[in-house]
């Protein structure tokens, strides 16, 4: 026991060596130029670059080439009289430097740039495995060696000595072998496995190595003694790592959108934790580094936003990047300076080539033994490993620059050691060196055939039939591409031709296109698209919409941590049963019994806040960004692949998924709605601050703020955004008068007749499942929906475009048959609970006969459901807000006489609203109200529509005249200059904005909803708004729409701001 406490730690050399290698390291740098090292550092990064550039695309692994390089510099340093000049002064220089100095730089980054990129859920399914071969693997491996050494090799090594040589060979080197596997793009499962054991089993070497070198030295350790110290240097190793992990996640936590400094954090903390282990703790700093970077992966990858997280992985990349090219050009050199240097060895054990070869099929062999002894628990753990990969797993196990720095310890130990004769350290070094090269080289180069041998790296026909669809849709995108560039203003037109025979990568554009889905394979096939592969795609679509609402804010870094984690889960499962990301949020999204007493008039208020909202808040967010994600993986899906048997199975079922979100939250609303109210208003305080800093930092970019000015800005911003996410804001329900008031439809009208509907407002509470009115039945109300979602449905209109058909708060339902005295086109079912307001039919009518003025208003609202519901394919995935807009800005409505002709412009829209028209030609056919009426089907003007799929009876006609049977009133809508208009403020400029543009056009249209101020519609400057104008009604509503409550403000700012322009 007592030799453990003066054991040295790994790396570490005794006194007298340490100052050895400093008067030979003081000696050499008198005879050169200490700035030559920069040199070799310059020349090695271009070499570095050129390598990585000229092998790109190739089966040739960059590193394999690094390692040839750095022979060859060593070579023609070592092996020729002229040498270098002064680039062969800086390898030497760096060749002296302490081998121990080298690894204690360059490992620590590596370790923790590859433990970091690795996901924590396949780390924890794969980590018994890892275990397997990072511990036992390596005892299996360093006696395997050992005897093999022993027994066969001619140096008269003892078996500690030849023990410590095996135990220094059964490293597999993680910079080595993530550099392999990044270069071949392995699966991520081996990928992990292997990656994940070259780290782990990177430290179990060493320590074993540490062991042996002290036995040969001269110090006896007892079996206690030896277990005592290999459990106190791992788990030391891993409780330190967690210790700094927890410690420095906590400070970014503190840490307020200062990139720089996040980044710089890690790497620093990487470094200290990697030194405290190693020198202050005597416990395995390559296990610290690796459990900090793995801590990191699991608990902070979301603690960096999309800008921080992108600047983390580049800067993390870079480092390794370097950090490799100097690895493995340096041990290049170092390799063949063991050879040149030491001619008088070589002649004197001449056989020692040969016995290298056989080394290294001793190596070989004995990592076939390993992976043999423990194929059984390998296939049982984790996600199991078939012989393939077993295979894969043989093969890689490459060894590198660890390996070769540890021999090169045992070389300057052994020059003033009696148990270690300098001949030992040099056949130790040429033997490492010999491994390492044959192995990158060997291995190295012909893992990618040995994947293709094993069809490993083929596409699987799933995948190949995807890659095909998509560049079917690339093709779309390309042809669109044609016509929306059209002539430029200022450069003119393009040469097309030229354009065309640029794109080589799609079909030929003038071949005919065909969806690769609409084949004649089987219906069993399902369209030759696995189930599986279609689910990991919306799975994958999922987590992408979880990174996106993070960015947005509309969740929080821990909420994130839970919704990614059940994505990984399920991700697992696909193959084996349906969707079950919603498993994985169970346990967090609980409604605990005792919640309902605090309903009871005996709790304080605000106690009553306190637990319902602190503690609902998470559960709430979660259920909404669930169902929010996988609306939005719905969409994608469906708009990428199409009509697919596959793809509906699948959007099926992630639609069943969604029922426990809804009906908690359904709970949550109908308990404690203060909570829901809480959750919406944070995340939207939080959205309209990042648009804010957005909008302030575009100004600057564009030129129309300095960067003092801006910077001014974004602080004062920044300000208000920490304020919000150190003490987040507790709201109260609204009053219903207030909720009534900010409703678009009777928001918009003057205050008189605004009074006099408000009064007669009836508020109901409908759950989940009740029908506000049913198909056919005589209209008898108008509903006003505050709060909730509603769901339509019919047995006369049936469309596949149909994906989402519900209305959200601010929609009015059931107006156009109260207007036109029609039955219900179709159902309105609740889809969650849903407050709502309800108006008498006779109300409504009198209202209009007392002011007719407001009767075109009426029915422009009442299109609102009827666009969605007639055609869903053009109005289902429009906002409220756009479609408010669009009825302000590009609408037309019309009443006709009997014998009027109607005109349909090319790119408009048009509905029936009441009366009859008929078409025009040899199949004149009588159209009755409601009906949507299209433009011809080669429209160029406007995008194509699909009406196929759509079991509407006579509600949709294609035509441009249209001859008027009775009295007949329509609205069009110029959809393709208002999805032009639409595409332009989302389209950033090539170059740079033009002076009359505003420029908040180049955000998104979300951005620009809240970051530019009402144009159209000019906002009354009385600021109750209570004499809208009668023509001003559509766009009161759309600012209703846009800013709620908030409009009246609206107002006053609009007015202020006109003033200080004019000031100006």
């Amino acid at each position: 026991m007592a030799a453990l406490t003066v054991l040295p730690l790994p790396f570490r050399l005794t006194q007298e060596e340490t100052a050895t290698s400093s008067s030979s390291s003081t000696t050499t740098t008198s005879a050169a130029n200490a700035t030559d090292a920069v040199i070799f550092f310059g020349v090695s990064l271009v070499l570095g670059i050129a390598c990585r550039h000229l092998l790109r695309g190739t089966r040739v692994p960059y590193t394999v080439a690094l390692l040839i390089l750095g022979i060859a510099l060593g070579s023609l340093e070592y092996g020729t009289n002229h040498g270098l000049g002064r680039l062969g002064d800086g390898i030497r220089l760096w060749e002296d430097i302490n081998p121990d100095l080298l690894l204690a730089v360059f490992l620590p980054a590596l370790l923790f740039e590859s433990s970091f990129s690795m996901e924590i859920h396949q780390i924890k399914r794969c980590a018994m495995q890892m275990l397997l071969l990072a511990g036992p693997g390596v005892l299996i491996s360093t006696f395997c060696l050992g005897s093999a050494l022993k027994l066969s090799f001619p140096y008269n090594w003892s078996w500690k000595t030849s023990l410590l040589l095996g135990g220094l060979l059964s490293a597999t080197d993680p910079v080595a072998v993530v550099a392999l596997l990044k270069d071949l793009g392995a699966g991520k499962k081996l990928s992990t496995i292997i990656e994940g054991e070259s780290l782990m089993n990177d430290g179990s070497a060493i320590v074993v190595y540490q062991l042996f070198y002290q036995m040969v030295i001269g110090r006896s350790f007892n079996w206690l003694a030896i277990v005592k110290f290999l459990i106190q240097c791992s788990l030391g190793a891993v409780g330190i790592g967690l210790a700094f992990g927890i410690a420095s996640v906590l400070w970014i936590g503190c840490i307020f959108n200062d990139t720089v400094i996040e980044i710089t954090l890690t790497l620093a903390v990487s470094y200290i934790a990697f030194f405290t282990a190693q020198d202050g703790v005597d416990v395995s700093g390559v296990l610290t580094v690796m459990t900090l970077g793995m801590f990191y992966a699991a608990a902070a990858r979301t603690a960096f936003k999309s800008d921080g997280q992108q600047s983390l992985h580049h800067f993390w990349e870079m480092v390794a990047y370097i950090a490799n090219t100097l690895i493995f050009i340096l041990s290049g050199a170092v390799i063949a300076e063991g050879v040149l240097s030491n001619d008088d060895i070589f002649k004197n054990y001449g056989y020692s080539w040969g016995y290298l070869v056989l080394l290294y099929v001793y190596v070989q062999v004995s990592r076939v033994v390993v992976v043999g002894i423990l194929y059984p628990f390998l296939r049982f753990f984790g996600y199991g490993l078939d012989w393939k990969e077993a295979i894969i797993l043989v093969w890689s196990g490459l060894r590198g620059a660890v390996a070769l720095s540890l021999s090169l310890s045992v070389k300057r130990s052994s020059a003033d050691s009696s148990s270690l004769s300098s001949e030992t350290g040099t056949l130790f070094v040429f033997f490492t060196g010999g491994i390492v090269f044959l192995t990158l080289i060997l291995n190295g180069s012909t893992t990618q055939f040995v994947l293709h041998l094993l069809g490993m790296n083929k596409l699987s026909a799933a995948k190949r039939r995807i890659m095909e669809f998509t560049k079917y849709e690339m093709l779309n995108k390309a042809l669109e591409a044609f016509g929306d560039l059209g002539e430029d203003e200022e450069l003119g037109p393009a040469d097309w031709p030229t354009v065309k025979r640029y794109i080589k990568s799609l079909p030929n554009i003038d071949d005919e296109r065909v969806n690769p889905d609409n084949g004649s394979e089987s219906h069993t096939s399902l369209h030759s698209l696995s189930l599986s592969d279609i689910r990991i795609r919306l799975l994958n679509g999922v987590q992408a919409a979880y990174w996106v609402m993070l960015d947005e804010g509309r969740i929080m870094q821990m909420t994130a941590n839970i919704l990614m984690q059940s994505v990984d889960e399920a991700l697992d499962l696909v193959s084996l049963e349906p969707l079950c990301d919603w498993n994985g949020l169970k346990d967090s999204v609980q409604f605990p019994n005792y919640y309902r007493f605090f309903q009871t008039d005996i709790f304080p208020p605000k106690l009553v806040t306190f637990f319902t909202v602190e503690r609902l808040e998470t559960a709430c967010y979660i259920c909404a960004a669930f169902l929010r994600a996988h609306r939005i993986a719905r969409r994608q899906l469906h708009d990428f692949i199409g009509d697919s048997e596959v793809a509906s199975v699948v959007i099926n079922e992630s639609e069943a998924e969604g029922e426990e979100a809804r009906k908690f939250l359904e709970d949550v609303r109908l308990t404690f709605p203060q909570v829901l109210r809480v959750v919406k208003t944070r995340q939207a305080t939080h959205s309209v601050l990042l648009h804010l800093i957005d909008y302030v930092q575009n100004l600057e970019k564009v030129g129309l703020l300095e960067e003092k000015e801006m910077l001014h800005l974004h602080d004062a911003v920044q300000t208000d955004l920490k304020r919000l996410l150190r003490n987040p804001p507790l709201v109260k329900v609204p009053k219903i008068v207030d909720m009534i008031g900010i409703h678009p439809f009777l928001g918009a009208l003057p205050s008189i007749a605004r009074e006099l509907l408000v009064g007669s407002t009836k508020e109901i509470m409908k759950l989940r499942g009740v029908t506000l009115y049913k198909e056919g039945s005589k209209p008898n109300g108008i509903w006003l929906i505050s709060s909730g979602v509603v769901k339509w449905a019919s047995k006369s209109i049936r469309s596949k475009h149909a994906l989402h058909p519900t209305f959200t708060h601010g929609s009015t339902l059931g107006l156009y048959e109260v207007l036109n005295g029609k039955t219900y086109i179709c159902d309105m079912i609740a889809d969650s609970v849903v407050l709502c307001f309800f108006l008498e039919t006779e109300k409504i009518l009198s209202l209009l006969r007392s002011d007719p003025s407001m009767e075109d208003f009426f029915w422009l609202e009442s299109v609102i459901v009827l666009a969605k519901v007639l055609l869903p394919q053009v109005f289902e995935q429009m906002e409220m807000q756009d479609m408010r807009t669009l009825i302000t800005e590009r609408s037309r409505i019309t009443t006709c006489i009997r014998g009027e002709t109607v005109e349909l412009p090319p790119n408009f829209i048009g509905f029936l609203l009441e009366g009859f028209v008929k078409t025009q030609g040899l199949h004149a056919e009588l159209i009755t109200s409601p009906a949507a009426l299209l433009p011809p089907k080669r429209n160029p003007s406007l995008p194509a529509l699909d009406v196929s799929g759509i079991q509407s009876g006579n509600l949709l006609h294609q035509g441009i005249f249209y001859y008027v049977e009775t009295r007949a009133r329509l609205v069009m809508f110029d959809i393709a200059a208002f999805q032009a208009h639409n595409a332009m403020q989302r389209r950033p400029s090539s170059f740079i904005l033009h002076s009359g543009e505003h420029p908040s056009r180049t955000l998104t249209r979300e951005h620009g909803s809240l970051m530019s101020w009402p144009e159209q519609g000019q906002l009354c400057q009385k600021h109750d708004g209570a004499d809208v104008p009668i023509n001003n009604l559509p766009a009161r509503a759309m600012q209703l729409s846009i800013f709620g409550s908030m409009v009246n403000l609206i107002s006053l700012f609009s007015l202020c701001k006109s003033n200080l322009l004019f000031g100006f």
